[in-house]
C-alpha cells in the first residue's frame, strides 16, 4: 500500500530545509584559505578532494553548505567518524568554512556505474542499473521511499543553497555504506526531522546497491 502521508511529509520537510538553510551561513568560506590549510586532507581525500580509495569519500564539489555542516558534525562529535578522529580539533569555524569552499571549488571526477546484477524477492537476478534507476528517479512508492531527485536533482548535482550534497560521480561503495548507515540509525546527523533516515529505513540491501551504483555513473 502507498504510504502518501510518509511521501507528503518528507516532501514539506524538504522544501522547509530548503528555505532555512538559503537564509543561513550566507557568508561562507574563502577557497584560497581553505587550499592552504587542506595539506593534511590530501593523503585520505586527494589533493582536490577526489580520493583515490573508496574508503574515503570523493569531497570535491559536494556542496559549500554540506560540507561546512559535515565537518562542523565531525568537529562536534555529532557525526563520529573514526578515520578523522583529531584531524580538526585545532580548526576555528572559519578554517572549517575555508575548507568547505576550497574542495566544493574542485571538480569531482566520475568513479562509474558497472554492469551488474543484484538479487530482490526470492533470489531473482535483475538489472541493477535499470533497479537503480528506478530508484533515483521514482522512489518505491509501496514502501513509502521517495526518488532521490526531488533534494538532488534529476542529475545527482545537489541542492548547494538547500545543503543538499552532490551525489553523481561518487564511489558507489561509500554511498551504499551511508544508507545503510542511515538505515540502521547508526548516522543521526539528518536533523530532528530525520530525512535520511526516512528516505533508508525501508530500503533493502539490493535497491540501496542498484541505487548507490546508479548514482556513481550519473553526469
Amino acid at each position: 500500500m502507498i504510504n502518501k502521508n510518509k511521501l507528503l511529509t518528507i516532501a514539506a520537510i524538504t522544501f522547509s530545509l530548503s528555505h532555512i538553510a538559503m537564509a543561513s551561513d550566507s557568508d561562507g568560506g574563502d577557497p584560497k584559505a581553505g587550499e592552504e590549510i587542506a595539506a593534511t586532507c590530501a593523503g585520505c581525500h586527494g589533493a582536490d578532494g577526489n580520493s583515490p580509495a573508496p574508503s574515503f569519500p570523493k569531497i570535491a564539489g559536494l556542496g559549500e553548505k554540506y560540507l561546512t555542516k559535515q565537518l562542523r558534525d565531525i568537529q562536534s562529535g555529532a557525526r563520529p567518524v573514526a578515520q578523522m578522529a583529531g584531524q580538526l580539533d585545532d580548526k576555528s569555524d572559519q578554517d572549517l568554512k575555508n575548507l568547505a569552499a576550497y574542495f566544493n571549488s574542485q571538480t569531482m571526477q566520475l568513479s562509474g556505474a558497472k554492469e551488474m546484477t543484484v538479487k530482490v524477492n526470492a533470489g531473482i537476478e535483475v538489472d541493477a542499473l535499470k533497479l537503480g534507476e528506478k530508484i533515483f528517479r521514482a522512489g518505491n512508492q509501496e514502501a513509502g521511499t521517495p526518488s532521490c531527485t526531488g533534494c538532488h536533482s534529476p542529475r545527482g548535482l545537489g541542492n548547494d543553497p538547500a545543503g543538499y550534497p552532490r551525489l553523481s560521480g561518487q564511489y558507489a561503495e561509500y554511498i551504499a555504506a551511508q544508507l545503510r548507515s542511515f538505515r540502521n540509525g547508526e548516522r543521526t546527523n539528518d536533523g530532528d526531522s530525520k530525512t535520511m533516515r526516512t528516505v533508508a529505513e525501508y530500503m533493502t540491501d539490493a535497491e540501496i546497491d542498484a541505487v548507490a551504483n546508479y548514482i556513481s555513473g550519473l553526469n
